[in-house]
C-alpha cells in the first residue's frame, strides 16, 4: 500500500476507522475534512483505486468504513466495490460523487456500497452515514462470533466418492450436532449430492450464481432444499453446464452460508485448482478424499504438494475411502509417505451398502454399516464432540 497515506488520530478510541480512496487529491482532502468532524478512530487516504495485493492489505488491517471516489473511473471504483463485498461482510462501503444518474446509483448499489454520498460532502451527511455504519459494525460483530465452521470435501481423482461421503456427513453432522447445518453441492458439472439424499431440488446453485449481485440471506434461503433431518441443501444444476464462477462470487456464496448455519459442508468433487483456492482459504478444514490405489495416491500427492505443502498445516484431513479388509496391495508406510501423513480416516469398503444406497434412495447414513460408523463418527469430530470409541468397529489393517 502507498506510503502516501496520511494518517490522523481520533477523539475517540471506540470509534470509526475509515479509509477513503480516490485519485483526486482535492477530493479526498475534502471528504477526509467532513469525516474529521466526526468521530473518528482513524482515517487514511488512498491516492489510488488499490490492486489485489493492496486490497488484502486493506482487509488485513480491519478497517470499518472505506468511502471510494466514482468520479475519476465509475467502472474501476464499482469493481474496487464488488471485490471487496465478496471477501468480507466487515466493511461498510461508500460512493461519493457529484453525478446524479439514477442507474448509476442503481448500479452502486448492487454492486455492495450501502452510502451514496452527493460531493459536496457536508458534515451532517458525512456524520449520519457514519452513524449508521457504526450500528452496522456493532451489529456484524454481534453476528461475526456465530459464523459457522466450513467443510469442504475435495477429490484426488474422479470416482474417489467425494460426494456420497460429503452428503451422508453433512446428514450426520445435522443429526450429530443438532445444529443448523447445509450442504452446497460446486460439483457444477455432474453434481448428484440431492440423488444422494433422495431430494428433488426446485433450485439449484446456477439461481445463486446467476443472481450473485443481489444475492443475501433471504434469496439464498429460498434456494435450498429441505431435508427432512433439517439439513437444508444447496443442489448442482440438472444440466451440464459450462459454467465457471468468479472467486468472488464463490466467496461471497458461502460467506452468506456461514452467516446464517452453524456448519456449511461443500461437495467440491474433484474442482479446478482455481476453485480449490477460493474454498481452501476459507475453510475451516478440507477433507481430502481418495483411494488407495497408485494413480489415487499420485494425485493425492499432488494435491497435498499444491495446496497443503506444510505437515504441520491441521487444516487439511485425508479420507481413504473403500479400504478394503485385507490383502492390501500397498502398505501402510507407502500410504503415508505417498499423502506426506498419515491418513485421519479410513473408510471401509462395503460395495453392497453403497450401492443398494444408490439405487434405493435411502441414504448410508441411515442404514446400519460399517461406513455410516465412520462417516458418524467423522460429524461428531467436526460438531465438536469426541466420537464415541464404544461405536469403532475394528477393520482390516487400519483398525
Amino acid at each position: 500500500m502507498s506510503t502516501s497515506m496520511r494518517e490522523t488520530d481520533s477523539l475517540s478510541m471506540g470509534a470509526l476507522a475509515v479509509i477513503v480512496i480516490g485519485p483526486d487529491q482535492d477530493r479526498r482532502r475534502a471528504l477526509a475534512t467532513a469525516i474529521a468532524d466526526s468521530q473518528v478512530n482513524l482515517i487514511k487516504e488512498l491516492p489510488a483505486y488499490p490492486n489485489f495485493d493492496d486490497l488484502n492489505r486493506i482487509l488485513a488491517a480491519d478497517y470499518d468504513v472505506m468511502i471510494i471516489d466514482l468520479d475519476p473511473d465509475p467502472e474501476r471504483a464499482l469493481e474496487v466495490v464488488e471485490n471487496t463485498c465478496a471477501r468480507t461482510s466487515l466493511l461498510t462501503l461508500m460512493i461519493f460523487s457529484s453525478q446524479s444518474d439514477p442507474e448509476l446509483l442503481v448500479r452502486c448499489m448492487r454492486a455492495g456500497a450501502r452510502e451514496f454520498l452527493r460531493v459536496p460532502v457536508s458534515p451532517a451527511s458525512m456524520g449520519e452515514a457514519l452513524v449508521r455504519a457504526a450500528v452496522r459494525r456493532d451489529e456484524v460483530r454481534r453476528q461475526k462470533k456465530a459464523t459457522g465452521k466450513l467443510f469442504v470435501f475435495a477429490g484426488a481423482k474422479g470416482g474417489s466418492g467425494v460426494t456420497t461421503i460429503a452428503s451422508n456427513f453433512s446428514l450426520s453432522l445435522a443429526r450429530e450436532s443438532g445444529q443448523k447445518a447445509a450442504l452446497v453441492d460446486l460439483n457444477l458439472h455432474l453434481g448428484d449430492a440431492a440423488l444422494a439424499l433422495n431430494l428433488t431440488p426446485k433450485f439449484s446453485i446456477m439461481d445463486a450464481f446467476d443472481n450473485w449481485q443481489r444475492l443475501d440471506a433471504d434469496l439464498l434461503n429460498v434456494l435450498f432444499t429441505k431435508h427432512s433431518s433439517g439439513l437444508s441443501v444447496l443442489a448442482a444444476p440438472d444440466s451440464v453446464v459450462s459454467f465457471q464462477p468468479a472467486r468472488q462470487t464463490v466467496q461471497k456464496l458461502l460467506r452468506i452460508a456461514r452467516d446464517n448455519f452453524d456448519f456449511v459442508v461443500v461437495d467440491g468433487g474433484s474442482g479446478s485448482a482455481f476453485t480449490y483456492e477460493a474454498l481452501f482459504e476459507m475453510a475451516d478444514t478440507v477433507y481430502l478424499v481418495t483411494q488407495i490405489g497408485v494413480p489415487e495416491l499420485r494425485n493425492a500427492n499432488r494435491f497435498v504438494t499444491r495446496f497443503f505443502s506444510d505437515p504441520e498445516n491441521r487444516k487439511l484431513e485425508v479420507v481413504l475411502n473403500r479400504v478394503p479388509s485385507r490383502n492390501l496391495e500397498i502398505d501402510e508406510p507407502s500410504i503415508t509417505k505417498a499423502l506426506t501423513r498419515p491418513a485421519r480416516w479410513k473408510i471401509p469398503n462395503d460395495f453392497a451398502n453403497a450401492r443398494r444406497a444408490q439405487n434405493t434412495g435411502v441414504p448410508i447414513a441411515d442404514q446400519r454399516s460399517p461406513i455410516s460408523r465412520v462417516i458418524a463418527q467423522m460429524a461428531q469430530a467436526a460438531s465438536g464432540r469426541d466420537p464415541d470409541p464404544r461405536k469403532k468397529k475394528r477393520f482390516g489393517l487400519f483398525g
